[in-house]
């Protein structure tokens, strides 16, 4: 048995049973991984998958459970090589982050562009992800860090490390009947358009629909989709008017649509990077959390991280103090 037939067997779940994607991922010929299966299987004496024709249509019972011990195996090897890489000082490598589209998009091209110039050997593999995906990605192990919002909430699945808090903002075309208010629109005045917003919204326990409920208003959504750029676009179509983190709005890129404060009584949300408790993280990684979040301390999140101390965060600051931070 060896590590590689372990990462086969894990890609080939990953990508659906689906051998051909499961090959390109790992950078591999479909009749290689399908000959170091044979040979696992071999090994073991059973099958990992049930068969139909020549097609894989299912796991096997005990298939899940070789497959649970193969995450953490190669888990482990990839955390040697990390300790024996920051023993060495190495500062090359890859970043692997899991992250939703307004993250990838708004906050942390600066963060990843600062950390380039100080590691010009480090890559950084990016994912955007649905909202309800980035964490389940982080659990397969197929990223370092997961960055991702709640409202009030801790994330599960390791060390939840809180970088910022952001509020929403209302936008709507230049000349909206929303604009001449002279003040914030409240959830009836909102309620009394279509609305345009992020995908999560349709979900039933989207905090800005229980905000609605919570005052009898069961608002029209015209629109949803991940990606904030096309939830503007289709702003500016007419469409409705949308609801969007105030990281995703620019005054200069969105100069011609009126950004309005969201109610008040729509809750604030926390922006918090997740590492798998048992992940060891390259030297770099900590530079990025100094990027992204200045009020971390990396020594404090070396030992929390390590399991040497117990976490204890600083408050994090709000989009608008820590957007000033970076710039300044």
């Amino acid at each position: 048995m060896t590590l590689t037939q372990l990462r086969y067997l894990i890609a080939i779940v990953d990508a659906g049973l689906n051998i051909t994607t499961a090959a390109d991922r790992v950078h591999a010929t479909q009749p290689g991984i399908s000959k170091q299966l044979k040979q696992l299987e071999d090994e073991l004496g059973f099958l990992l998958f049930q068969r139909k024709g020549r097609s894989l249509e299912s796991i096997t019972e005990a298939g899940q459970v070789v497959l649970a011990h193969a995450r953490r195996a190669v888990a482990e090897a990839a955390n040697i090589r990390a300790f024996a890489a920051n023993q060495r000082g190495e500062a090359a490598g890859t970043l692997h982050i899991a992250t939703t589209h307004t993250q990838a998009r708004f906050v942390l091209p600066a963060a990843i562009g600062a950390l380039n110039r100080e590691y010009p050997q480090v890559g950084v593999q990016l994912q955007s992800l649905a909202d309800n995906d980035v964490l389940p990605h982080l659990a397969k192990g197929n990223a370092d860090i997961a960055i991702v919002s709640s409202v009030g909430s801790v994330p599960a699945g390791g060390h939840a490390i809180p970088l910022y808090r952001w509020r929403r903002v209302v936008v709507v075309p230049a000349g909206h009947a929303l604009a001449k208010l002279g003040r914030a629109p409240t959830l009836e005045d909102l309620a009394a358009h279509p609305l345009v917003s992020y995908h999560s919204t349709s979900q039933p326990e989207s905090s800005l629909r229980r905000a609605f409920s919570d005052v009898g208003l069961n608002p029209t959504v015209a629109m949803t989709a991940h990606d904030a750029d096309l939830i503007k676009t289709y702003v500016r179509a007419g469409l409705g008017v949308g609801i969007l983190a105030e990281m995703a709005v620019s005054a200069i890129a969105d100069g011609d649509l009126a950004v309005l404060p969201a109610p008040a009584v729509l809750p604030e949300c926390t922006a918090w990077a997740v590492v798998p408790k048992e992940r060891v993280l390259r030297r770099y990684a900590f530079d990025l959390f100094r990027h992204v979040a200045p009020q971390l301390d990396r020594h404090d999140l070396q030992r929390v991280l390590g399991g040497h101390q117990e976490s204890v965060w600083p408050t994090p600051p709000s989009w608008v103090e820590l957007s000033q931070a970076i710039t300044n």
